[in-house]
């Protein structure tokens, strides 16, 4: 970092804004496969929270690479940086006092844990889309495995580019045979659990 860059102290804090909402902020941050349900349940766990009252924003993969991350691609490396990026937004969402949706393939293990890292303790709430490949691939949304198997795309996650599934997240949630309502009535189940709605 260049040495005349010096971070500014202001005297409105997390703290205050959370006080403000009237619930902790976090971030919620989805992984799982393309077509695996990630932007769909997150979807659903912000419409609720936000019927509850709650303040929230949601980031979605498809979305920030439209605007912010239109640079990146999709080579090891720019799922690297396209990673970082969103992490450090999302840092500055929570600061803010919200409640992130954060919905992202991130199918490398070390750029999830290094957006952990990067928060405060219980402010990284990882939550699983564990979809079979074989239903992501008969959902196929947007036709992108079809087009991966057909050459087309290459460096596609979980066909050509390996997905690192999550060791030990806060939620695992299975996503083969169940509504995708019944999901995100999960991860609301999970934060009222730990406090972070009051």
């Amino acid at each position: 970092m260049p040495e005349n860059i010096v971070r500014h102290a202001h005297k409105t804090h997390r703290s205050h804004r959370e006080l403000l909402n009237g619930h902790r902020a976090c971030l919620l941050w989805f992984t799982g496969l393309s077509g695996s349900g990630k932007s769909t349940i997150a979807g659903l766990v912000e419409e609720k929270l936000h019927a509850m009252g709650k303040r929230t924003y949601l980031l979605d993969g498809d979305n920030v690479r439209h605007g912010l991350n239109r640079d990146l691609g999709f080579s090891d490396q720019d799922r690297i940086e396209n990673i970082r990026r969103i992490g450090e937004m999302s840092r500055l969402f929570v600061d803010a006092g919200m409640i992130t949706l954060a919905a992202f393939i991130s199918p490398f293990r070390a750029d999830r844990d290094t957006v952990r890292e990067r928060m405060e303790a219980d402010d990284f709430v990882e939550v699983f889309i564990d979809t079979p490949l074989v239903t992501c691939e008969q959902r196929d949304p947007k036709g992108l495995y079809r087009r991966a198997r057909d050459g087309q795309i290459r460096d596609f996650t979980g066909i050509d580019s390996p997905y690192e599934p999550p060791e030990a997240p806060e939620l695992h949630i299975v996503n083969d045979g169940i509504a995708p309502e019944e999901a995100a009535a999960q991860v609301v189940r999970y934060l009222q659990s730990k406090g972070y709605l009051s």
